[in-house]
Order: C-alpha cells, then sequence, then structure tokens
C-alpha cells in the first residue's frame, strides 16, 4: 500500500546509496519479473508511492546461445541482450574458445553476469530480467538447443543458407514459444561441431561480411527482437 516502507536487498541498496536520491525525489522499482512500483525517498528510506504494476511476459521468449568471448567484449554482449529483451542468455564454451572456464568457475562468473544484467536492466527500464545460465560445454548446450522452439545458427555451410531475417518471419508468426540464436566462438566452430549443431538448429546467413562473435550475437539477436515486435 502507499506510505509503506520498502526494503531491498543489498544489490539494489547499494545502487541506491550511488544514485544518492534527493528527499521527495521518485525512483521506480522493479523485480525482474515483470512487476514496477513508484516509491519516494523520504531522505532515509523509499517509500511506497502506489501499488505495483504487472507487465505481461513477452508470448515468444528469445534465447541467446552464444560462445563465451573475452572480457569486456562478453559483459557487452550481455549488457545489449538484455536491453533487446532477451528471455534466456546461454553461455558456451567450445572447443574453439579463447575463453576456458574450469567447471570450477563458472557458477562464481555466472553470479557476476546476473549482476551486469541486473544493472543493464536498471539503465534501460527492462522490467524482465533474462536467465542467465552458467557456462556450459557445447556438447551439454546442444541438449538446450532442443529445448527451444526454434533457433538459428549464425553458419558457413553449403549450399548457402538463407539470410536471417528471411528465416524467422517465416516462423515467427507461428505461435513459436521461443526463438533461439546460436553463434559460435572468435576461431568459428570446428567442423565436428557444426555438423552437430545443424542436426539440432537451422542454418542462417548474416550477410556477406565476417562478423565478430560479439557483432553476430547482437546482429542476430536484433533480428529475432524485430520479427518478435513486427509479428505480436
Amino acid at each position: 500500500m502507499s506510505g509503506e516502507a520498502i526494503a531491498l536487498p543489498d544489490d539494489a541498496a547499494r545502487h541506491l546509496k550511488v544514485v544518492r536520491p534527493r528527499a521527495g525525489e521518485e525512483i521506480e522499482l522493479f523485480d525482474g519479473r515483470g512487476r514496477t512500483r513508484r516509491c519516494t525517498w523520504d531522505g532515509r528510506r523509499l517509500v511506497a508511492a502506489g501499488p505495483a504494476t504487472a507487465f505481461p511476459a513477452p508470448r515468444t521468449e528469445l534465447v541467446l546461445f552464444a560462445c563465451v568471448t573475452k572480457g569486456s567484449r562478453w559483459d557487452w554482449t550481455i549488457e545489449k541482450a538484455v536491453e533487446l529483451g532477451t528471455t534466456r542468455i546461454v553461455p558456451v564454451i567450445s572447443d574453439r574458445c579463447i575463453v576456458r572456464l574450469p567447471p570450477a568457475e563458472r557458477a562464481a562468473k555466472a553470479d557476476r553476469w546476473r549482476r551486469i544484467a541486473a544493472d543493464a536492466a536498471r539503465q534501460s527500464d527492462a522490467v524482465w530480467l533474462p536467465e542467465v545460465l552458467a557456462a556450459v560445454d557445447f556438447p551439454d548446450s546442444l541438449e538446450l538447443v532442443k529445448s527451444c522452439g526454434r533457433v538459428f545458427a549464425g553458419a558457413l555451410c553449403k549450399p548457402p543458407p538463407p539470410p536471417i531475417w528471411n528465416a524467422v518471419t517465416a516462423v515467427a508468426g507461428h505461435a513459436v514459444p521461443s526463438l533461439g540464436i546460436f553463434v559460435g566462438p572468435e576461431g568459428d566452430f570446428t567442423p565436428d561441431e557444426l555438423r552437430a549443431l545443424l542436426d539440432v538448429a537451422a542454418p542462417v546467413s548474416f550477410g556477406p561480411t565476417i562478423l565478430r562473435a560479439e557483432t553476430a550475437a547482437i546482429f542476430g539477436l536484433s533480428v529475432l527482437a524485430a520479427a518478435r515486435a513486427v509479428t505480436a
């Protein structure tokens, strides 16, 4: 109800200290699950200024399968994926990935990536946070691809695959529960990986030039997001 004090989790409380709101300033909170609430800073605490507002989840989920890239490039990929409304991010470790993550380190890395996603959501007014998985090895990622409605793989293969826009829009309006894009690492997929991937995903072309791994991920997601918007 209006006027009640709002308790924040630790990470949100730290963010509020960085923002340094003025007394009387209005702040909108979100829970990452589609609910927001307007609050007011009274100089000492946050006070609810009205009831929560609920936003429906997108009818079609967007899933990013991407081989992990180096350092800030991967952080950037997560940020932009959140801005584009991605539902799920599946970090993949393939044979030619430069980044090698031992299994014992993957949970801690995933926690860091989730914090990056939450910060990106705050900055972009995204009310739904994506699920960010711990990194999985390439063979295990294929089982996750099978559970997704339709996944498209950026692939150099013969015969040349159709342009991604044509392939995605051909299925986007047919009540597909989820659309996914799978992009490889800096050194591309190995021949064996590509054969295995194309058994469960449809190959598509990203155009006449070779894109960097992080560019391909966001380009592919942008096409999925655009197709979802025009077929909603």
